[in-house]
């Protein structure tokens, strides 16, 4: 007996593409004499398809679909995940359902049992739980298909306030006493650099425990601002990772049971640094956003800093240097340095790029308001509108040509609101926004893993937004090693202040990075949706209220 593992990249509402996604790996699977298929949870519609759940006639589409892939399941199963009707009076009107196809017809089919609402996730305002187990019996062997959540009621939690365990039932714990063969679980499970090792690590807990082996399919891609990193795998019954499949990478693969059964020649833990997987995972963010919404170009404001350097460079890998364009845009305050490293990164990327001065629409700005401001300081005003202006040009640039404007602000930025409000908070795509200043120059020396890229004096200066003579990011903030280790306790690990330490850390440090934090919700309430790597991104992940006052 074989069994096919389907890692596939779906895109939400596109049935079309999804199912000849789906028929082609079954056709490759049949080639391959596999018996069953297994595709990755709510693979008809694409994950998450969010609202578009409350549309009556996109859970018809989603049936139609399964009706139209279950014809090619002749001489082979497969196990897909769909969204069902709930027939029942009570609850919530659909089940996040495994749906098992052969011979032209669904043969079984188990329901999604823990519905998370945490984080990005929010499961139990579209789904009913599932209450009643069962395994599926296939070729002498007894199945125990799970959904993703459903083999995870033991996670831990980075939040020392969190419980160790979500939920009061334990699905495994009711399907174990059917005496399955192997665990089955179908997942869409987005990537976080901090819960990649964690995921493998409740899989192998599970096979261990229970002494059958577990098979995980996850899908790939990305779907707006969720990047899914694949890495399906197949654990055998020591609690060893028999086979892994690529990250971020569409791959079918098909294995015989018997070799999963004796589980020998384990491949173990195969460790990707994290760096290399962040760089993969924005690359793969990027590609997926632009390829879904079709369209083709983008445009970057190049500063001569780090973020807007490194941010050229994961757009050229994940576009071609041809859908690429910089727009450099000095001012009197710009150093002479700056542009030269911003001009050197363009030609050595081959990227087209424009230089266009905004000294004279500041000055127009200037001599318009003098009236209006007349015996006022020059302050954070006059810095802001020239990254007001910087803005409005690349946004010309991009409605002219059709091209998306790549946010560059980094995490750190993001979170204490060193960033202007229509101005270089601007674009589509934040594709930073979810990485911290520090991991920054982590990703740019990889870049630079093999060759200089990204010219090392970018690399190496100060960090300044140049709005200002002589101004640097530290005349406002802690330097960025002390301030993302406050970041990170505070959003992250959610500590309240008095936890939070490390070196060179201060509670009134401390105190003034909060408020910081909290004083900026409303920007971030407007920004641009961020390419999300870590666990608590901002966005959909992280819900605060503007008015609150704690």
């Amino acid at each position: 007996m074989k069994i096919s593992v389907a890692q596939l990249n779906y895109h939400i509402g596109n049935f079309a593409r999804n199912k000849e996604l789906i028929c082609n790996a079954i056709k490759k699977a049949k080639h391959e004499k596999a018996d069953i298929i297994i595709f990755s949870e709510l693979c008809i519609p694409g994950y998450p398809p969010l609202d578009l759940l409350d549309r009556l006639d996109f859970i018809e589409k989603c049936s139609l679909t399964v009706d139209e892939i279950s014809k090619d399941c002749t001489g082979i199963t497969a196990i897909v995940g769909s969204p069902t009707l709930n027939k029942n009076p009570e609850g919530k009107k659909l089940f996040n359902s495994a749906l098992v196809l052969s011979e032209g017809k669904v043969i079984y089919s188990t329901n999604k049992a823990l519905l998370p609402t945490y984080d990005i996730f929010d499961e139990y305002r579209y789904f009913e739980p599932e209450k009643n187990f069962s395994a599926f019996p296939f070729k002498g062997l007894n199945l125990a298909i799970t959904i993703c959540e459903d083999l995870w009621d033991e996670q831990p939690f980075d939040n020392e306030f969190e419980k160790k365990s979500l939920y009061t039932v334990s699905p495994m714990e009711e399907l174990i006493k059917l005496n399955p063969d192997i665990i089955i679980n179908i997942s869409a499970s987005p990537f976080s650099y901090t819960k990649t090792e964690t995921k493998a690590n409740i899989f192998k807990a599970k096979a261990k425990k229970y002494k059958i082996p577990v098979i995980s399919v996850n899908q790939t891609g990305a779907n707006t601002e969720l990047i899914f990193d694949g890495a399906s795998m197949i654990v055998n019954k020591k609690g060893e990772i028999w086979r892994r499949l690529p990250f971020f990478i569409e791959a079918i693969e098909t294995f015989s049971v018997d070799d999963i059964f004796s589980g020998e020649n384990a491949v173990g833990d195969v460790r990707e640094e994290p760096v290399k997987l962040i760089h993969k995972a924005l690359v793969t963010g990027i590609h997926d956003y632009f390829a879904k919404t079709k369209f083709k170009s983008c445009i970057v404001g190049l500063s001569g800093g780090i973020d807007s350097a490194l941010c050229l460079c994961l757009a050229v890998e994940a576009l071609g240097n041809e859908n690429a364009r910089a727009l450099l845009m000095p001012s009197r305050y710009s150093s002479e340095h700056s542009v030269k490293d911003a001009v050197t990164l363009a030609e050595r990327l081959n990227v087209k790029y424009d230089i266009l001065s905004i000294e004279k629409p500041f000055r127009a700005f200037e001599e318009d308001l003098v009236p209006l401001f007349q015996g006022k300081e020059k302050d954070i005003t006059e810095e802001n509108l020239q990254a007001r202006i910087r803005a409005a040009l690349l946004m010309a640039i991009s409605n002219k040509f059709g091209s998306i404007l790549l946010n560059t602000s980094n995490k750190s930025e993001a979170a204490v609101g060193y960033g202007t409000l229509y101005g270089d908070m601007a674009g589509g795509l934040s594709v930073l926004g979810d990485v911290y200043k520090t991991d920054i120059y982590k990703l740019a020396n990889y870049i630079n893993r093999d060759k200089e890229i990204i010219p090392q004096n970018t690399v190496n200066k100060l960090p300044s937004a140049e709005l200002k003579p002589g101004q640097f990011d530290t005349d406002s903030l802690p330097e960025y090693k002390i301030l993302d280790s406050i970041l990170y306790q505070y959003i992250e690990l959610q500590k309240p202040a008095e936890r939070i330490t490390g070196e060179g850390i201060d509670y009134e440090i401390v105190l003034k990075v909060i408020r910081l934090i909290n004083y900026n919700e409303f920007k971030r309430y407007q920004a641009p949706p961020v390419l999300r790597i870590s666990s608590k991104s901002f966005g959909d992940g992280r819900r605060m209220p503007l008015v609150a006052r704690y």
